[in-house]
């Protein structure tokens, strides 16, 4: 995959006045407050590579944006270019020395992130800076190309945004300390949620699961059932022989294979539901192919994501993307 959109632009209209003073107003307050609570000291060379998920992101990327620009490497095992790029993303961040810390962030565990940055194809590489994302290129890249687009991202952060690094201490300790992700008290919130689902209140049981996706965005459990309370709703007021028909008649309606993929899933046609949608993913382009791609990652979060099938259709998946 050819590297594109190696230019800052979207960083400049990222940048507009209101916006900037904004988040340049942000980031200071964030960076004055951490000073106060004893923050912002020197870190070891090991703390500007990190992995990094979305029960985590939040304080690894968003939080350390107000401080340095983070840079986002998309990447998978399965990747080839990957495993070219994130070596070089690696030493550059080394070498650059708090200029910017690298996060690191696995496609297949993460696909919420990758929907949210709107992740086409791996390598992708974004930057969050000040709390504001913004994409840099994709696809493996000569390290020339990327060292002048890493200038212009660190430029962009200090003239914009007032954000000129950290301090790293060579001899600083690499052992991170993992601070605990709070599960909160959520049993009432599930147990609810589970009595609206039983009772066929699809509704109830969707708005309970997003009360707690709300304040604990990695909770398994809720997001199970929300993609389950989802999907049954979905299905609920369906004529079966009438979604199977016109999926057959018109194997080029996407929006009748996504209808035709929730009644196999529902039917326990679990490699039925996920074929006809990476085959759609396959034959379409543009909003279609999103749209199928979308439907088909939403029933991979029903089955669960230690299931063999998912993990089959994921790569499959990926074989018609990329």
């Amino acid at each position: 995959m050819q590297p594109r959109n190696m230019s800052m632009s979207g960083v400049v209209d990222l940048a507009a006045v209101k916006a900037a003073t904004e988040a340049k107003a942000k980031a200071e307050q964030a960076r004055a407050e951490s000073a106060r609570q004893g923050g912002g000291g020197a870190v070891s060379p090991a703390a500007l590579v990190i992995d990094t998920d979305e029960a985590r992101f939040e304080r690894d990327v968003l939080q350390r944006s107000t401080e340095v620009p983070v840079v986002i490497d998309f990447w998978a095992e399965w990747c080839e270019p990957c495993k070219q790029l994130s070596p070089l993303l690696d030493r550059l961040a080394k070498e650059y020395n708090g200029r910017f810390v690298l996060a690191k962030i696995d496609v297949d565990a993460n696909q919420m992130l990758m929907q949210q940055f709107g992740v086409q194809g791996i390598p992708a590489v974004f930057a969050v800076v000040a709390g504001q994302a913004l994409p840099l290129f994709q696809g493996a890249a000569p390290e020339a190309q990327i060292r002048q687009t890493l200038d212009q991202l660190i430029q962009v952060a200090e003239e914009r945004f007032g954000l000129t690094g950290i301090t790293v201490d060579p001899d600083a300790s690499g052992e991170a300390v993992e601070a605990p992700v709070p599960a909160g008290p959520y049993d009432a919130l599930l147990g609810a949620a589970m009595d609206a689902l039983d009772a066929g209140d699809f509704g109830g049981a969707i708005q309970a699961y997003k009360n707690v996706l709300a304040d604990d965005p990695a909770n398994s459990e809720a997001k199970l059932g929300l993609a389950q309370a989802e999907l049954l709703g979905r299905v609920r007021d369906m004529d079966p022989q009438k979604v199977r028909r016109d999926a057959a008649d018109n194997p080029g309606d996407v929006q009748a294979q996504i209808a035709a993929a929730d009644l196999d899933l529902v039917g326990g046609h679990v490699e039925d539901a996920f074929g006809r949608l990476v085959e759609a993913v396959r034959r379409t382009a543009g909003a279609d192919r999103d749209a199928a791609r979308v439907r088909l990652l939403e029933l991979f979060e029903v089955v669960g994501p230690e299931d063999p099938r998912v993990t089959a259709s994921r790569q499959a998946l990926a074989r018609v993307l990329f």
